[in-house]
């Protein structure tokens, strides 16, 4: 980074930050605004952390190849190689795992991985990891970044009628990254060193996090120049829809949805400037685009594709989530009581949702009770369940109603969650530590059932063993100092026995040498 950048950095944005954090602020200020709002049980798959790692590699299925797809390139014209790109994403998901400005829900997420990974493995690129998240935002968005890292708004859930058109804005940012829009136009302006690129595709975090931050940044000339430059041209964009068009009927959806979501929007707003939806202020949709999108699905088949109950009550949760909760339980009332709804369970949902909001607990289980004598078992409802009782204070009950939930979706990440949490709120550590020690090989990479591991070992007054666990959850948020430092206090507390002090011992080592490894390749390009 040049020193005009740096000197930038310091005297408008006055923050504390290290060298790298330096580059991600100004350069996601920069690019928050170029970045796509466009159309956008399994468990959130969180990729490789590190390289060399050995154990934590995340294998994509097979995806359909398309015959018609545009050609991507010779890869040596660009300046991130795919190990590159995974480095950026690795640093991308460090910021992903602690953002206020990220939805922390485990529900919502595997949700958007489970659409985005059917949606994957019909794609052009099998070798490419994805990694999809929601953000808190009511702006109809969503972006792609290097390494697959795609970020959902909850607008853009909200706003979505049907599954298909959620799905047809997912295909067209898998589009963008397998066909390495990003990647082609960094090289096309030489950005040539690690520092920028990674800074470039992190900021979108930053900016959201701290939008006096990014309005800092932006009255730099520079930054607005590089913002310039950064724009995704016409042709990508048409290049993003067709492949987002054939990987939406490869898998199975229907793909009227995209150009339905398009022409909703354009109804949806006069076009006038600062009250367009996100998705049209920064990415216009042309007639010509919109044209050419509803041509290409002439000939192809009709496909009525109902929504599934997932998305219905994933829609509502947000909803009953969004706003004063008040608000929220007399919209679901009053919609109950008109039969103005598309699912009638998703709505009694969302209106137990809200009421347990309120802390009206009773309304709440009322409501549950309707959907266990009106709706199919679901795992979301299931949940619900559970946790009203915990908060009706009922401990027997929400035991009870925890272990049944788990019997019925053995695999169901949020109620694993929720039934550990009742665990270390109730002081049973070692039970705790039993139901993690089952579930755990569901979810090797998921580091909340290590920082609950963390708790409960802490209960205990097991110091090495609560210092390993906190930095195993460390490093599977990308966060790899933090891992070593964690180690290294465990080998400190002196309280394990040989057997676990050798397994530190061996741990530390690894990641030091994993440590050492990204210093070098920094180093490399920078």
């Amino acid at each position: 980074m040049n020193l005009a950048i740096k000197g930038i950095i310091i005297t408008s944005m006055k923050l504390k930050l290290s060298l790298i954090t330096q580059a991600v602020a100004i350069a996601m200020a920069m690019f928050a605004q170029t970045v796509f709002a466009e159309p956008a049980k399994q468990p959130a798959i969180s990729g490789k952390p590190y390289e060399n790692s050995g154990t934590l590699n995340t294998k994509l299925p097979d995806s359909v190849g398309d015959q018609n797809l545009p050609d991507l390139g010779d890869i040596s014209q660009t300046v991130l190689s795919p190990q590159d790109e995974q480095r950026i994403a690795e640093q991308i998901l460090r910021e992903v795992a602690v953002s206020d400005e990220v939805l922390q829900d485990a529900e919502i997420t595997d949700y958007l991985q489970a659409i985005g990974q059917k949606l994957v493995a019909s794609g052009p690129d099998k070798r490419q990891i994805f990694h999809f998240f929601a953000v808190k935002d009511n702006s109809i968005n969503a972006f792609a970044m290097p390494g697959g890292v795609i970020g959902v708004h909850t607008g853009l859930i909200l706003a979505s009628n049907s599954e298909s058109e959620m799905a047809g804005v997912l295909g067209h940012e898998i589009g963008h990254v397998t066909q390495r829009h990003l990647a082609r136009m960094l090289a096309s302006q030489k950005y040539d060193t690690f520092k920028n690129i990674a800074g470039i595709a992190l900021a979108l975090l930053v900016a959201r996090s701290n939008p006096q931050l990014a309005s800092g940044a932006l009255t730099a000339s520079t930054a607005a120049g590089v913002q310039r430059q950064l724009d995704y041209t016409r042709e990508h964009e048409r290049e993003a829809d067709r492949v987002g068009l054939t990987i939406l009927d490869a898998a199975g959806f229907d793909v009227r949805g995209m150009p339905a979501f398009f022409t909703t929007l354009q109804r949806g707003t006069r076009f006038i400037e600062g009250t367009a939806p996100s998705f049209l202020r920064t990415h216009p949709l042309t007639v010509e685009r919109i044209a050419d999108v509803s041509n290409r699905i002439e000939g192809m088949p009709y496909r009525q594709v109902a929504d599934s109950l997932d998305f219905n009550l994933v829609k509502a949760k947000l909803r009953a989530n969004n706003g004063l909760s008040q608000a929220a339980i007399e919209q679901f009332q009053e919609n109950i009581k008109e039969n103005r709804f598309s699912n009638e369970t998703a709505e009694h949902y969302g209106l137990a949702v809200a009421m347990l909001r309120k802390n009206d607990t009773a309304g709440a289980f009322k409501q549950v009770e309707w959907l266990k004598s009106h709706a199919d078992k679901h795992p979301l409802i299931e949940n619900l369940s559970a946790k009203i009782e915990v908060a009706r204070n009922n401990p027997q009950a929400a035991a009870a109603q925890y272990a049944k939930a788990l019997r019925l979706f053995p695999d169901y990440r949020a109620i694993i969650h929720g039934y550990a949490e009742y665990y270390l709120a109730t002081n049973q550590p070692d039970k705790a530590l039993k139901l993690i020690a089952e579930k755990q090989p569901l979810y090797p990479e998921d580091p909340y059932l290590y920082e609950m591991m963390a708790k409960a070992y802490a209960a205990k007054g097991k110091d090495l063993l609560r210092f390993q666990a906190q930095g195993e959850a460390y490093y599977r948020k990308y966060n790899l100092n933090g891992a070593v430092e964690q180690l290294d206090l465990a080998i400190k507390a002196k309280d394990g026995n040989f057997y676990e002090q050798s397994i530190v011992e061996a741990r530390l080592k690894e990641l030091r040498r994993l440590q050492e490894n990204e210093k070098l390749a920094i180093e490399r390009l920078s």
